[in-house]
């Protein structure tokens, strides 16, 4: 019987996520929400270190289940991007819940290097119960665009 290794994902703070992109040609950034949410909330720009943000759904919607060929589409999307198994990859949601749980998919189909950007896109939610005021990519003021 074939036990499934352990894999521990790393949480990186937005600001050193943008600044690894930013040094490092090889590493990519994903975004695996949904494409409501690229549409209606944004999508981190990454124009200004002269790359782009692949996106990916983990779930689908409208019935918000996990995406069984999720890790079969992302590793062709990553394939198409010129990315490795040696390539850094960022994985960025809403708060840092479900592109945790595509990190270590991914992880666990041989990219290594996968991280979780912490906090993701929004944050958590504020005391007013609104997001992108506390931390994440907004509130660090990163670059994004409406989708």
């Amino acid at each position: 019987m074939q036990s499934l290794e352990v894999v521990h994902i790393e949480d990186v703070p937005v600001e050193e996520v943008w600044a690894h992109l930013a040094k490092d040609a090889g590493s990519v950034l994903i975004d695996v929400r949904t494409r409501a949410e690229w549409t209606f909330v944004g999508l981190p720009d990454l124009n200004e270190i002269g790359k782009r943000v692949l996106t990916v759904e983990w779930q689908t919607c409208p019935e918000s289940k996990v995406d069984a060929g999720f890790s079969e589409r992302m590793t062709k999307a990553l394939d198409a991007a010129g990315a490795t198994k040696d390539s850094e990859l960022f994985f960025i949601c809403r708060s840092g819940a479900r592109s945790r749980m595509a990190a270590e998919a991914m992880a666990n189909v041989g990219y290594r290097r996968s991280r979780n950007v912490a906090d993701g896109f929004e944050g958590p939610l504020d005391a007013d119960r609104h997001r992108g005021q506390v931390a994440g990519w907004k509130a660090a003021g990163l670059a994004w665009v409406q989708g």
